[in-house]
């Protein structure tokens, strides 16, 4: 007996290029066919009178079918299915190309609802591989009235994402023959009776149905907006069960004295923005509290997060551990690359080095230990089994790395902060290991300097409280942008001249690493690293020093390269977006964006934050190479936005948030994406996943609820 999760294979017969394109739509069963959804429907156009149809027209007819043969095409010898329709005012004839098993699925004496392109050849006309229904009689007859006033309800065709051998057509025949088996009964839905009810969703037979087969456009709506609201509801869900977990472990209540806090702030040499001092007070606060923090805290490049970071990091180190008079709670900041981590480490020794306190890095590539017994003023080399030992006895309260921090060797003696910097895998499962023996969990304190949309965030980051730091530090001069069209290449390679003359640095970002193959159609014909690299040193830049970075580089050798950078060994770094989220290299101070069409805005004004590093005046020149006037004035907007939040809003309106931030960077589908769109179905899946957890954290009462929540595969944030 066949159910919806049997493979698709035993319920029909499927060839092997079929069974391939199934396997990379990820469909191998009923169900997961039932839940591949359209990703489009066709428009709806008016059913018409074949004797009125003309050359162009996309037009809807039904018919009854005279004739069906099937046979090749004169010249190029393709196979055809060819087809007589008749309705009342006359006859036309359809033509499917490489498609001859239709002349079965339409023999003559049948009806059918047809949609296609009327074409012409010669004097005579046809419908150029018509979508198709069969019907089991005319709706209509010629005394209809309402036939002559052409307004009938017109077929509503899904379209499918396809795959080689399976396409959109193949997928809703399948996917109607599962429809009408009644396998549909044996879906439980997940969703509470009373929360559709409340927001006047559609069951899930109902949904499944109607996103599947659309009577009216509404159906279809509705339908997604069921199914979108769902996948919102399920991540909340998840999140917010995986927080209440977390917080079932006590925390470390820290001390929190204003006036040294103060103190520690006053020794910067840059006063705190407002936006700085409102996140430094939301974190303490939290802080003070014993449940654990989870918090994040999203800025622009540059906007200051290391500084809170430091500052919150300092409240913590000021407090004893429990029952002593002596020692310090400990600090854990997890950065993503090598650079990185070595980068915080020198900051935190400027932040730190008057307390006279120990401050630890380590990484793959070895540990060093600030201060040095030989010389106070630096840090020195240790063996990684001396630092493990200090951190365990507890005498490194900061201790900062790479993921290596978070490895079973690394054992602390009272870990009470652990922040994490621009680390999108860290998930809920690598949190529970942070949580001690007995039982005691660490503050939690996330940052990232991507800009997210609010409702993006609220969903991604659904079990973590947000702060945003939504202003740049005082005489940070604002990056001079300028779209460039390809007539204007050479007065941008004039001026980019003379912020090398001046001893300054330059990124140039391609979109590939190598040349596209010529042979293959639709290769995209955009600037690649290497092949720039070459033409920038032979032919504009001869005399800098030129070097490449890409995502291929081993990580050792992309190490290497960006330290040289930083180093000022190289004038001009030729890269792939892979320095979006980057170092700080003060000195570069221009980045040139080639194909800066193909980069959302919300990527662009993360790559133009790499020359945002110091009180330099930085530029930013994209080089469009477009004349697409909706492009141009979406590329525009990084000249007039405020901010990267303003920007990524923008994007998410004008591009769509499946290409702003797409399944395989978020685990979020495109469905979900839609709804990210829509604040009210966030804040309102955010509501009831908290309520249904505060009135049952078990969920005992609900199987299908705690069934589909086991199921939640989208460990979105940090996983």
């Amino acid at each position: 007996m066949t159910n919806l999760d049997t493979p698709l294979e035993k319920i029909f017969k499927i060839a092997a290029p079929e069974k391939k394109g199934l396997k990379k739509l990820g469909i191998n069963t009923a169900k997961d066919l039932l839940f591949h959804f359209p990703s489009r429907y066709d428009d709806i156009a008016e059913i018409k009178n074949i004797a009125e149809l003309k050359e162009g027209d996309d037009a809807i007819i039904y018919g009854k079918i005279l004739t069906t043969k099937t046979s090749k095409a004169y010249r190029k010898k393709i196979p055809l299915t060819e087809a007589t329709i008749k309705d009342q005012t006359g006859t036309i004839k359809a033509v499917w190309f490489h498609q001859a098993y239709i002349a079965k699925l339409l023999p003559a004496e049948s009806f059918a609802k047809l949609k296609g392109k009327v074409t012409k050849s010669g004097s005579s006309m046809y419908l150029a591989n018509p979508e198709f229904e069969k019907t089991k009689e005319l709706p209509i007859d010629g005394s209809d009235s309402l036939f002559q006033k052409n307004k009938r309800e017109a077929f509503f065709y899904p379209i499918y994402p396809e795959s080689k051998g399976v396409s959109s057509r193949w997928l809703y025949h399948h996917i109607q023959e599962i429809l009408k088996s009644g396998k549909l009964d044996s879906l439980k839905d997940p969703v509470p009776a009373e929360i559709l009810k409340k927001y006047n969703l559609p069951t899930l037979k109902t949904a499944m149905v109607w996103i599947h087969s659309p009577k009216k456009e509404t159906d279809a709506v509705v339908a997604r907006k069921r199914f979108a609201f769902e996948e919102i509801f399920f991540i909340q869900l998840s999140r917010q069960s995986a927080r209440k977990e977390y917080e079932k472990n006590p925390s470390f209540k820290i001390k929190i004295s204003k006036e040294n806090i103060s103190k520690f702030i006053d020794r910067f040499p840059f006063s705190l923005t407002e936006a700085q001092q409102n996140s430094i007070e939301q974190i303490t606060k939290d802080l003070a509290s014993d449940k654990p923090m989870s918090r994040l805290l999203e800025g622009d490049v540059g906007s200051g997060k290391t500084a809170v970071a430091a500052t919150t990091a300092y409240a913590v180190i000021s407090t004893r551990p429990d029952g002593q008079d002596f020692g310090n709670l400990q600090v854990a900041y997890m950065a993503p690359t090598e650079i990185l981590a070595k980068q915080h480490f020198e900051s935190f020794i400027e932040y730190f080095k008057y307390l006279n306190i120990n401050i630890g890095l380590i990484t793959g590539s070895g540990c060093k230990k600030f201060p040095s017994k030989v010389n106070p003023e630096e840090a020195t080399n240790i063996s990684r089994a001396q630092l493990l030992k200090w951190v365990a006895n507890g005498e490194i309260p900061i201790l900062i790395g790479t993921h290596a921090l978070i490895q079973k060797t690394v054992e602390f003696e009272d870990l009470a902060y652990v922040i994490i910097d621009e680390q999108h895998r860290f998930g809920t499962k690598q949190r529970m290991k942070l949580v001690r023996k007995d039982g005691r969990a660490p503050h939690l304190l996330s940052m990232t300097a991507t800009p997210i949309p609010r409702t993006l965030a609220l969903t991604i980051y659904g079990d973590l409280d947000l702060t945003l730091l939504d202003q740049m530090p005082k005489g940070r001069k604002q990056i001079m942008t300028e779209i460039v069209l390809p007539a204007q290449r050479e007065k941008v390679y004039e001026k980019v001249h003379k912020e090398l003359e001046n001893g300054r640095q330059v990124y140039v970002i391609c979109p590939r690493i190598d040349e596209p193959d010529p042979n293959k159609a639709l290769a995209l014909n955009v600037k690649s690293v290497k092949t720039e690299a070459k033409r920038l040193k032979k032919d504009i830049f001869q005399k800098y020093e030129i070097d490449i970075l890409h995502s291929k580089m081993t990580p050792k050798d992309k190490e290497e390269t960006m330290q040289d950078f930083t180093n000022g060994e190289i004038d001009i770094l030729v890269a792939t977006s892979v320095v979006e989220v980057g170092v700080n290299v003060p000195n570069a101070t221009v980045i040139i964006i080639e194909g800066a069409e193909r980069f959302g805005l919300a990527q662009l004004h993360q790559l133009r934050g790499r020359v945002l590093r110091s009180n330099h005046q930085a530029y930013c020149f994209c080089f469009a190479d477009t004349k697409n006037k909706k492009s141009i004035a979406r590329l525009k907007a990084l000249k007039t936005a405020k901010n990267g939040f303003e920007l990524s809003e923008l994007d998410l309106n004008l591009r769509g948030a499946g290409e702003l931030a797409g399944k395989k960077q978020w685990g979020i589908s495109d469905l979900g994406m839609e709804a990210i769109k829509n604040i009210k179905m966030v804040e309102a899946a955010r509501n009831e996943a908290r309520e249904i957890l505060q009135k049952d954290p078990e969920m005992k009462r609900d199987s299908a609820l705690k069934e589909r929540l086991s199921l939640e595969k989208t460990e979105v944030h940090f996983e």
